[in-house]
């Protein structure tokens, strides 16, 4: 069994654990990304669960970030 890819993401939703591997991120770094408003989350119930899109707009934010840092 492979490991999804931020380019074809398998499911709707990801659990915390699943997108701190998928961004290779801490438990501390997600819910400090989550509490800054950079990482979008959604409720089911008690969990949190991180929905594709954020993800991928979360990746898109960092390069964004980057590309704006090399040309100041």
């Amino acid at each position: 069994m492979t490991a999804p890819t931020l380019d074809a993401p398998t499911r709707a939703l990801y659990r915390i654990t699943d997108a701190m591997r998928l961004l290779s991120l801490s438990r501390t770094v997600i819910y400090e990304q989550i509490r800054a408003g950079r990482l979008r989350t959604v409720r089911q119930g008690r969990a949190r669960l991180v929905p594709a899109a954020a993800i991928t707009a979360y990746v898109d934010l960092l390069e964004q970030e980057a590309q704006e840092g090399g040309t100041r």
